[in-house]
């Protein structure tokens, strides 16, 4: 440290020495074990669809918080996709300063109710936790989802500040995670931003892909409430590429900017016979039954869902995980996973693993599907299975699945669900000329979301072709802070231009004078 009580870092520039609020010897922190959010019991939530987890009441937040180091340089900052100052938030939570902690949060991720229940905190910010190298990690996401609800609770919200107008409008496509902070960033930045949303409710993803007992809707709800706080207007029921097209808001309708973030809702088969059988869902249709159009209300909605005595469910991800565990509570007998590889390569949350297993959710690991047999009437009554083992490692470092010759064999079932991944839609991509794109179907993307077309940026899973909540929200800020540029340098080429413009004609008079 230099004399004048600041660190420096690598490069030599000096840091601001961080304050510290937390009067307990470190030693005896250290002592002090992770606190576990209160849960529902496994017997009861396996029949309702209300939140699994319960979080922290204001006792285990305060007692959570005091085994933060308050570290001088903390990586969990650095491993956070969006670079909340979890250290900032946590000390001022542990001074009994809520709503000033969630306005910290709010600083860097304007969606903390839902990013505290659905992003994988394991493996980032605590993943990276000091405290968890030699024991068990800051329950950093809980502390955050409790700081979100206690807002909540106590209606203690209010809206950041909105800069003045800029005069210029921005549209979004897509009102999921990534569209909605695309808004918030640039509606505080003095920018006039709508958001066209193709389904008849706000919420993209948040709403149709993610359960109720993971993600209450009234908790999407009110962070889209949140957002229109800050003066978005979104518009429902408007499909970009049918409805409208970009062209169309770039041009008539005086867009200066468009960010599409219209994520990957096409389901991906499995190219295997009898995927045409009745009884075959995707995850995205399941998904999307339940979570939006309330099917497991019917008949008080009217969505009914035909799921047999035996489900049989097809991935390793989350949303596999979602579609076993929302089968399950639908109401067969026996629900089962089938996963190509073993439990180690699983790319689901470990915390939606667990879940998934006290539900009583039946795993089958090693296990890839061959095809699908029906009955006379063409519906489902097996699935005929391949026994794999794990060969050299693949591009991402997961240990390929290989099959096993002479390993056939059959489950009885009379539904399937395929939950193995989305595509993009391809709506915008067929509909908007010079956009460049993959040949997955995702949009290609700069490292700041600008696309080949000068105005157009996207972002999340229809530039990822697969991404987290956390991952999306990402991509937004670095959207807003490209599309923020780009208009600005617009507003300064506009103002160059009628200077010109007023030279010019000052020069015509004092001629013609």
């Amino acid at each position: 440290m230099s004399s004048n009580g600041h660190n420096k870092d690598k490069s030599g520039a000096k840091v601001e020495k961080r304050r510290k609020v937390i009067d307990i010897p470190p030693r005896e922190r250290m002592k002090i074990p992770r606190h576990l959010p209160f849960e529902q019991d496994p017997r009861e939530r396996v029949s309702n669809f209300c939140e699994v987890s319960e979080g922290f009441d204001i006792e285990k937040a305060l007692e959570e918080a005091k085994r933060c180091l308050e570290c001088n340089d903390p990586v969990c900052l650095k491993a956070c996709p969006v670079n909340v100052d979890i250290p900032a938030f946590i000390q001022l939570l542990y001074e009994g300063d809520y709503a000033g902690a969630i306005r910290k949060i709010r600083e860097s991720n304007y969606l903390p109710a839902i990013c505290g229940r659905v992003c994988p905190q394991e493996n980032l910010c605590e993943n990276s936790c000091i405290v968890g190298k030699k024991l068990e990690p800051l329950a950093i996401g809980k502390m955050e989802r409790f700081l979100a609800d206690f807002e909540a609770r106590n209606g203690t919200f209010t809206p950041p500040p909105v800069a003045a107008s800029k005069g210029q409008k921005v549209a979004v496509v897509g009102s999921g995670p990534g569209g909605l902070t695309v808004a918030a960033e640039l509606a505080q930045m003095g920018y006039e931003v709508t958001i066209f949303e193709a389904l008849h409710e706000a919420g993209g993803v948040l709403k149709y892909g993610i359960p109720e007992f993971r993600l209450p809707k009234q908790i999407v709800d009110e962070e889209v409430d949140r957002v229109r706080a800050l003066g978005v207007t979104i518009e429902t029921n408007v499909i970009i590429g049918r409805t409208l097209t970009i062209d169309e808001l770039l041009g008539e309708m005086g867009y200066g900017a468009v960010y599409i973030g219209t994520g990957a809702g096409s389901p991906r088969f499995l190219n295997v016979p009898g995927e045409n059988l009745s009884g075959v869902y995707s995850a995205s249709e399941l998904l999307t039954r339940v979570n939006l159009m309330k099917a497991y209300k019917f008949p008080e909605f009217d969505t009914p869902l035909k799921l047999g005595k035996k489900v049989v469910v097809l991935g390793g991800g989350d949303v596999a995980m979602d579609a076993a565990r929302t089968s399950r509570r639908i109401g067969p007998d026996k629900t089962l996973l089938l996963y190509r590889r073993s439990r180690e390569e699983m790319p689901a949350r470990l915390e939606e693993v667990h879940h998934a297993e006290e539900e009583g959710i039946e795993f089958h690991f090693l296990t890839s599907p061959v095809a699908i047999h029906g009955d006379d009437n063409g519906w489902v009554r097996a699935i005929e299975c391949q026994k794999m083992r794990l060969g050299e490692p693949d591009e991402k470092g997961r240990r390929r699945p290989v099959p096993i010759e002479g390993s056939n064999f059959t489950i009885e079932t009379d539904t399937v669900v395929v939950a193995i991944g989305q595509s993009p839609n391809p709506i915008i991509q067929q509909t908007t000329p010079g956009l460049e794109t993959t040949t997955w179907g995702t949009i290609v993307v700069d490292d700041d979301g600008a696309t080949s077309r000068p105005g157009i940026f996207a972002g999340g899973d229809i530039s990822r072709g697969g991404a987290t909540v956390i991952q999306a929200v990402a991509d937004g800020k670095r959207a807003s802070r490209s599309i923020d540029a780009y208009l600005s340098k617009l507003r300064e080429e506009k103002g160059a231009s009628s200077v010109a413009a007023g030279s010019q004609s000052a020069g015509k008079r004092t001629a013609a004078g």
